[in-house]
């Protein structure tokens, strides 16, 4: 696509405004006080050419590391995945790129059914019946997930995990603020949720209690020990946050007794782009479908018993009573959403499995040949495709040393747990390989001497 925007000439601004009746756009904003009017030109460049313009963007974005000249072992919520190329190609298509909301199903059923589809795998992901459409983020989801337990308790104390991701944490923290919540940290010990910790928090007052599996450290939590920690108290809600390519090869946290399980599909055919944006799944049980944030597509037939799909339910305060919301969630990542379904339906159910099973055997094999380094694992017992080691020098300093290498190094720890000063949290994907590795390996060694 050769023309990225087209301009605006002066005889469109007049056809415009000729057309709502208007001699100027001075006369359009005349309802506003010119108090609060600008009375001064923008502080902008003057305006250039379409040539120079996207010239100087080009220059602009040649800055920017980007993950097909370097080798990534950053991870902490943002992964470089193989990302199928049908992908692009049916995300690109118009129906698709620029589809809005499909209020009306007789004109959108590719979007709907793309909708549902990606329900159906997620639901098969976690085992939990129930999944809406697409939420914005992991975090959001997270957040999202505590509104509810709330909701459905109507209690004000959460327990949530140190090991869970510390932006969702942030979130929770500045959500609750809101509804006067109480956040209560349950710290981690060797790497895991303290159960200890949280049995002797958990009590009558607890809405729910927050973990993150695999958690942000990498490592396995123990569902089964959790749940039933929870299930001595009553009613208290279970909400796991989850990476839905672990639970390719994982347990997932339905067959735990989770309540909500959340979490972000980026890992599966939405590339890393800097952080954004992304997409949230939200699960739940069957009993709290009428509470679910967003909206849910539905399988029917027609007059004609067609198969056809449907938005069948949504409990946003735009289409229900405003004290009858559970949330004011506006919108989805259809998107993003349908981007992660074709890379799940791309790679199949044994292909998701065997994803899943190479990001541990490769994280496995980093791991070993750092500590052979003499860079030892920070903590023991399971782990998916992350770890955390500890370096005789600051995570920062290691990380511009490896970045000349032409490797972008792990996320610096210290920055979220001061306690883990020096600590690095590498993640190991199914693309990196054994060469790759091995040279990563060998420049840590080096640059750790």
């Amino acid at each position: 696509m050769k023309f990225r925007y087209l301009p605006i000439t002066e005889t469109d601004k007049k056809e415009m405004l000729d057309k709502i009746g208007v001699s100027s756009t001075e006369e359009l904003f005349s309802d506003i006080p010119e108090e609060v009017r600008l009375d001064r030109e923008l502080n902008l460049k003057k305006p250039v050419s379409e040539y120079e313009l996207k010239k100087e963007l080009t220059e602009m974005a040649s800055k920017n590391a980007n993950l097909t000249e370097y080798r990534s072992f950053l991870g902490a919520g943002v992964y470089d995945h193989f990302i199928p190329s049908v992908v692009d190609h049916v995300i690109s298509r118009q129906e698709f790129y620029t589809a809005y909301t499909p209020y009306q199903p007789e004109l959108t059923q590719g979007e709907l059914q793309a909708m549902f589809e990606f329900q159906t795998m997620i639901s098969l992901l976690t085992a939990m019946p129930i999944v809406n459409s697409s939420l914005y983020d992991g975090g959001t989801a997270v957040v999202e997930a505590v509104y509810m337990s709330v909701a459905q308790t109507k209690r004000k104390k959460i327990l949530i995990s140190a090991a869970m991701h510390p932006e969702y944490r942030q979130l929770v923290e500045t959500a609750s603020n809101g509804k006067k919540l109480e956040i209560v940290e349950i710290n981690y010990k060797d790497g895991l949720t303290d159960l200890k910790q949280l049995e002797q928090e958990l009590d009558e007052n607890t809405a729910a209690v927050l973990v993150q599996y695999p958690n942000f450290f990498g490592q396995i939590e123990p569902l089964e020990k959790i749940n039933k920690l929870i299930r001595k108290q009553k009613e208290v809600m279970f909400v796991v946050s989850s990476n839905p390519l672990a639970l390719g090869y994982l347990t997932p946290p339905g067959e735990f007794g989770a309540d909500i399980v959340v979490g972000d599909t980026q890992v599966f055919g939405i590339p890393a782009q800097f952080g954004g944006p992304h997409c949230g799944y939200f699960a739940t049980t069957q009993k709290l479908m009428r509470k679910v944030p967003g909206r849910f597509v539905g399988e029917t037939v027609d007059r004609d018993g067609i198969r056809g799909f449907v938005l069948a339910l949504q409990t946003r305060e735009q289409h229900i009573r405003r004290e009858k919301a559970t949330s004011n969630i506006t919108s989805n990542q259809a998107l993003n959403a349908l981007a992660s379904s074709v890379a799940m339906s791309a790679l199949g159910k044994n292909g998701v499995k065997e994803m899943a099973k190479l990001n541990m055997h490769k994280a496995r094999y980093t791991k070993k040949k750092l500590e052979e380094a003499n860079l030892p694992a920070a903590f023991n017992g399971s782990f998916f495709n992350e770890f955390v080691i500890k370096l005789s020098k600051p995570v920062s300093v290691v990380n511009d040393q490896l970045f000349e290498k032409g490797f972008i190094g792990g996320f610096d720890l210290g920055k979220a747990y001061p306690e883990l000063e020096n600590h690095m949290l590498v993640a190991t994907t199914e693309i990196r390989s054994k060469e790759e590795i091995d040279v990563f390996v060998k420049e840590m060694r080096d640059i750790n001497d």
